[in-house]
């Protein structure tokens, strides 16, 4: 059986060939663990920019909301393939773009568009930018999210459906580690991580700040107030694998504080903090709970400053408990396979499923187009009899 060729178009910068060079970690985040007989990947390749180009292909990604010049250079891999995978509503919008401008409605690539902030942005957009996102998702054949609450909303705006598929974690870069035993430094060592615009810095600052029985990092590349400052917290970019594997060492506890969303906020760090073995405590927002329960990390209200700073109190006071909390959740992880392979084998089953549902659910039309030409044979053979002429055409009135 020929293999479906399938076309993973990432963000520029993604590159399999430049992307982390020389560590031979395949494609970000994990999709290349569904090559096999069945599936044929190919990748979207970064084109060398010149300055006026980086500062053209820029503008133009503000104005659209996404990459459409990294994506029209990858046209020919594309218009190729039998189907497009993406990781973001970046990426998605982009293709359905390309494919609607070469005239793709039909019998081109499947798109499976999977998005992380749309919805959340969606109050934000104005209505043209919802009308042109509207027709640009419609060209999508398949849409998929990472959370329920996000898969819900996504069912609610658009009436189509929508499959959520759930994150995973590279387990070459955190290779998991169950703990044994956990018990808090003096001062309690707490870390968060996260680029992601929902992060909640500032409750976490208020929670600590100037209490000198906490050490607080902050590592993002966003920024952040100069008044979150304090002596006892510190904020960097942990830049690389190597710091951020340095960061989680460092801590006691990782802190996941979030803003309200739908996407999963921070399922990245909490997927990590999980692997090597951290108690955490998480904001209850973006349908976290679809990855881990109560019984495995601590769940706080959003904003509630008082509630973190009690969470972390009572971790502090009762060190077995932040422990089975954190064995569970390891044990958890392992039982669900929160893992890039599973990752890239979720988006195989979807795409095995929808081409053989669009197989089956194409069969009877073939059978009625061969029916309809039978019938015309018949009808040319009877037509000396007025009788029969006369029931063929009632046939056909009948027909919807």
């Amino acid at each position: 059986m020929k293999a479906i060729n399938v076309h993973v178009h990432l963000f520029y910068g993604a590159d399999p060939r430049y992307y982390r060079p020389g560590e031979n970690i395949g494609c970000l985040y994990g999709y290349h663990h569904a090559e096999s007989p069945e599936f044929a990947l190919t990748y979207s390749r970064d084109a060398r920019d010149g300055k006026v180009m980086r500062t053209l292909r820029r503008g133009l990604k503000t104005v659209l909301g996404f990459d459409f010049i990294h994506t029209w250079r990858n046209r020919e891999e594309i218009l190729r393939s039998d189907v497009v995978w993406t990781h973001t509503e970046h990426e998605h919008l982009s293709v359905a773009l390309l494919l609607l401008l070469k005239g793709r409605r039909q019998g081109g690539p499947v798109l499976l568009a999977q998005s992380v902030w749309l919805i959340d942005k969606w109050p934000e957009f104005g209505a043209l930018r919802r009308w042109a996102y509207r027709k640009l998702l419609a060209r999508a054949d398949m849409l998929t999210t990472l959370a329920s609450e996000n898969a819900q909303l996504m069912r609610q705006y658009f009436r189509r459906e929508v499959t959520q598929v759930y994150y995973g974690l590279n387990m070459k870069d955190f290779p998991l580690q169950e703990p044994r035993a956990w018990r808090p430094g003096a001062p309690v060592r707490i870390a968060a991580i996260g680029n992601d615009r929902d992060r909640d810095w500032n409750s976490l600052v208020e929670a600590f700040r100037l209490d000198s029985r906490y050490e607080v990092r902050i590592a993002t590349r966003r920024r952040v107030p100069r008044a979150l400052h304090a002596e006892n917290v510190r904020i960097a970019p942990a830049t690389g694998l190597k710091a951020a594997r340095e960061l989680y060492d460092w801590a006691d506890v990782i802190v996941v504080p979030l803003r309200a969303n739908s996407h999963a906020s921070g399922i990245t760090v909490v997927l990590e903090a999980v692997a090597l073995g951290k108690p955490l405590i998480v904001t209850d927002v973006g349908a976290l709970r679809d990855y881990f329960g109560p019984e495995h990390v601590s769940y706080v209200p959003p904003h509630d400053v008082a509630a973190l700073r009690s969470a972390l109190e009572t971790l502090v006071a009762d060190p077995a408990l932040a422990l089975s909390h954190a064995q569970a959740a390891s044990r958890h992880f392992v039982e669900r396979d929160f893992t890039t392979h599973e990752f890239a084998m979720q988006h195989a089953r979807i795409t095995r499923d929808f081409l053989r549902r669009r197989t089956v659910q194409g069969a009877p039309h073939a059978a009625d187009h061969a029916a309809s030409h039978a019938g015309a044979h018949a009808a040319g053979q009877a037509r000396a009899s007025e009788g029969a002429a006369t029931s063929l055409n009632r046939v056909a009135r009948s027909k919807p």
